[in-house]
């Protein structure tokens, strides 16, 4: 199982720039979504204990709590597309047409959850527009700009995966 939950960011960047077929876009897709995911935590931790009502706290709580979530499952994407993507290349050279078809399905399947997890944390940033921080509203755009180039990003990997 492929895991980059213990490298430092300059560890993976090393190994993305490698000439190595994985880490590649399709895991680089998965880190912008987890640094967006992480901006809208940051954003919205900014956000609690201004005085707001209850409701609004309790709103951006949920709100952490989903962008922290959305980060580790980021980050466990990034290691499901290196995985996917090396077992396109093993069953590629051992000529097993149906295990490659398995593996080309599953290469396809990652991009498009990496995609609905960006779009979905997309859908947390405009209550920190209307709540949030005032002075962070530059991260949170900061944040759905990672979170639009992920879905980009991954948008294309899966197009070629298909």
């Amino acid at each position: 199982m492929i895991s980059y939950n213990d490298h430092t960011l300059d560890q993976y960047l090393a190994e993305l720039s490698r000439r190595q077929p994985v880490p590649g876009g399709g895991s680089a897709a998965a880190v912008s979504g987890a640094l967006g995911a992480a901006l809208i935590a940051m954003s919205a931790r900014y956000a609690l204990g201004k005085g707001k009502s209850e409701a609004v706290e309790q709103k951006i709580n949920e709100i952490v709590v989903a962008a922290d979530a959305a980060r580790l499952s980021f980050l466990a994407l990034a290691g499901r597309d290196a995985e996917a993507y090396q077992a396109v290349l093993q069953t590629r050279k051992a000529a097993n047409k149906a295990a490659h078809a398995l593996a080309l399905a599953e290469a396809g399947r990652v991009p498009v959850d990496i995609m609905t997890l960006c779009q979905s944390c997309l859908q947390l940033a405009p209550y920190l527009y209307q709540e949030g921080n005032p002075f962070l509203l530059s991260d949170v755009k900061a944040a759905e700009a990672f979170l639009k180039a992920g879905v980009a990003a991954a948008r294309i990997m899966q197009e070629v995966n298909a």
